[in-house]
This record gives structure tokens, C-alpha cells and sequence, in this order.
């Protein structure tokens, strides 16, 4: 049996808030940030589509054992809906399928907002990457074949109008759930007020937990990164410039109740024993909680008649 060869890479862990940019798919920006940091294991928590900007938080090393509690988080997105037009995917990179004269009156726009709040049943766009039968949907799309997919439950927590731009678009921010599709939301709108519409720009503005105080670019990472030359030269490598930018792993935990250990009940832990939970605000009984020592998360379990049961476990 042959050996596993080395892992390449640093074991950097932590999490990247990447304001990314338009033009950018998702995997890309994985791959940019996996680069420039030279990881050895990075994935992103919620695809933002190329022609959308914003937040896109990428995970290195341990995170990535955290992802779906971000993909769980509420999200917060800025868009502008271009009355009028109705387009294939939605959004400005599809072909005109429906025209319309009639522009909406802010009037008419903010009566129908109710019907897009709380819990509300959507349809995804034919271009989505929900999974038909096996395949993508907007591989059949692309195939030119028009699939049914069914509605399912969204949650929309608030959707405000921002602005009416110049050219008569309106500016949305949406506060929602898991599963949205803001295509969706602007193709839907449209055809109630009788007008058509799709989206003209999105920006991704936050992903609880995090927030637009977390972003950072690329370009100040490639600043502070280590050159080509220097990495292609074999020389030693300097990130502490470029790590400074990474925020704690277990900051993506915030939404489960968090304990305090001792140093000697965190090896326990670790080992992958249970310990007895300390303290008098201490939980006695969770469904999910995380355990911490000396600040750094150690590990993810359940909390059953006081005793910390830990099911993943966390390196130093």
C-alpha cells in the first residue's frame, strides 16, 4: 500500500470576509484566497453568482468545519430591480423574454412588499443550481430545456426600498433566510405589478455573523501577501501580514451557547471524552454547544445532564 503524500500548504485556519468583486465566480475566489494564503484546505460559505458583489465568506483550514453554520445565517443583500423586462436568467446576463411600457409607482411597490415578507413559498430560476432528476437546472437551461422546479419555503425577514435611481429602477435590502433567490424575488415582483423585471446589480452585504466591518479586498491581500518571486524563488515566506487579516474560527459560532474550559478538561476534550461543564451559567442540557480554553474553540458537541459530549474536535 502506498504512503499518503504531504499535505501542501500551511495549516493556517480562520475565516476571509472577501468583498468580491463582479466579474468573480465563487470557486475562483476560493482558489485566489487558498493561493495567496497558501492553505491547505479552503472552501466558501454560500456561492455568490459572478455578476453579484459583496460578502463571501471563505474558510481556511478548521473553518471549513464551521461553513454550515454561516450558510445557516441570515443574509443581508442590496438590489436593484430594472422594471420592464424580464430576462431568461433573471438578471442582466440573460436574452429579453418579456416587454413591458408600464413602470410601477413607489405606491404600488410598497403595497405589494408585504406579500414578500415572513415565510412565503418561491420558485428558483430555471437558471439555479438546484439539482432536477440528477442534474444541474441550469445545465438544462443552457440545453435549452424548460424544467418545472418546485416552490419551496423561504424566510424573509424585512425587504425595504432603498432609492428610485434616475433611470427608474428601484433599489431593494432584503434581510433573509437559507434558499433565497433575489433573481427570483425581482422576476416575481414583476409580474405582479403587471411590468416585468429582473435584476440590474446585487451586492451581498452581510452573512450573520459577519458584517461590512469584516470585509476586506483583494488587492490589500495581494499587497500584503508574499510576491510570485519570492514564492517561485524557494526563500522563506513571511504571512504574518497577510494573517493578520483572518478572524477566529469559532467566531462563525456565535449563535450556540459557548463554555469556558479548564486547560485539563480541554485535553479530555480533545481526545474525544466527554468532561462535566463547569460554572454557574454553565447550560446542562444543549442539543449543540461549543467549548472553548484559554479563548480558542476546541471543540462542537451536545450538552447532556451537564456533561459535554464533543462529536468534532479542533487542532491548537
Amino acid at each position: 500500500m502506498g504512503r499518503r503524500g504531504k499535505k501542501k500548504g500551511r495549516p493556517v485556519s480562520g475565516w476571509v470576509i472577501l468583498d468580491k468583486p463582479v466579474g468573480m465566480g465563487s470557486t475562483e475566489a476560493v482558489s485566489k484566497i487558498k493561493w495567496l494564503f497558501q492553505a491547505e484546505k479552503a472552501g466558501h460559505a454560500g456561492t455568490l453568482d459572478p455578476l453579484a458583489s459583496g460578502m463571501l465568506p471563505i474558510a481556511l483550514g478548521e473553518a471549513t468545519k464551521t461553513v454550515p453554520y454561516v450558510m445557516d445565517g441570515a443574509k443581508v443583500y442590496r438590489f436593484t430591480v430594472a422594471w420592464g423586462e424580464e430576462r431568461s436568467t433573471d438578471d442582466l446576463e440573460g436574452p429579453v423574454t418579456e416587454t413591458s411600457d408600464k413602470r410601477p409607482t413607489e405606491a404600488e411597490i410598497r403595497a405589494l412588499l408585504p406579500k414578500y415578507t415572513g415565510v412565503i413559498m418561491q420558485t428558483p430560476p430555471q437558471f439555479s443550481a438546484i439539482k432536477i432528476a440528477g442534474e444541474r437546472a441550469y445545465d438544462l437551461a443552457r440545453e435549452g430545456e424548460k424544467v418545472e422546479i418546485p416552490a419551496r419555503e423561504i424566510e424573509i425577514g424585512r425587504l425595504d426600498i432603498v432609492e428610485t435611481t434616475p433611470e427608474g429602477h428601484t433599489v431593494f435590502e432584503i434581510e433573509c433566510g437559507k434558499g433565497t433567490y433575489v433573481r427570483s424575488l425581482a422576476r416575481d415582483m414583476g409580474r405582479d405589478l403587471g411590468c416585468y423585471g429582473h435584476i440590474a446589480a446585487l451586492r451581498r452585504v452581510e452573512v450573520d455573523p459577519f458584517t461590512e466591518e469584516d470585509f476586506v479586498t483583494l488587492p490589500d491581500m495581494e499587497a500584503a501577501a508574499p510576491s510570485a518571486e519570492d514564492r517561485n524563488a524557494g526563500v522563506a515566506l513571511d504571512f504574518h501580514a497577510l494573517d493578520d487579516f483572518l478572524i477566529d474560527t469559532g467566531a462563525a459560532l456565535d449563535c450556540l451557547p459557548q463554555v469556558a474550559l479548564s486547560d485539563d478538561a480541554a485535553t479530555k476534550v480533545r481526545l474525544g471524552n466527554p468532561v462535566i461543564i463547569r460554572g454557574r451559567d454553565a447550560p446542562v442540557e444543549a442539543e449543540e454547544a461549543c467549548v472553548t480554553a484559554r479563548g480558542k474553540l476546541v471543540a462542537i458537541g451536545a450538552i447532556e445532564a451537564g456533561m459535554f459530549k464533543p462529536r468534532r474536535v479542533f487542532s491548537v
